[in-house]
């Protein structure tokens, strides 16, 4: 079999402009993807807030950030770094998705709860006497 597909291979689904359809995640690292379904783009968003989440909050408790100040930068660069990436890495219209506070907001909440729950756990773990 030169040149030709298995037999038990699946034909791979692709998209308009002939390219291969990939999974959210590879589609997130590509600064040119196209984001048919609005869920899909949403999840990233969504997911990549968690992940923010937990790496901050280890570094938080690992440092020791303490109070209001800890909490406003987490902020700060949890809405920074998607705003970045939605607008200037993933270059959407934010109108598409609800407007840029829609998207900044998505999955903000759970996140910071995430984030504190890590930053007291890792606090407690190495500083507590």
């Amino acid at each position: 079999m030169s040149g030709g597909r298995r037999k038990d291979e699946p034909p791979q689904p692709h998209l308009a402009n002939g390219a291969p359809k990939g999974s959210a995640w590879s589609k997130a690292l590509r600064s040119d993807a196209a984001w048919e379904d609005k869920d899909e783009f949403l999840d990233v968003i969504y997911w990549f807030r968690q992940i923010i989440a937990v790496v901050l909050g280890v570094i938080w408790g690992v440092v020791p950030l303490k109070g209001f100040v800890g909490i406003a930068v987490f902020c700060l660069i949890n809405a920074g770094i998607l705003y970045l990436y939605f607008s200037s890495f993933q270059q959407i219209d934010e109108e598409d998705y609800g407007g840029t506070w829609e998207l900044t907001k998505e999955g903000f909440m759970t996140s910071f709860a995430l984030f504190m729950v890590v930053w007291i756990i890792f606090y407690t773990a190495i500083h507590y006497d």
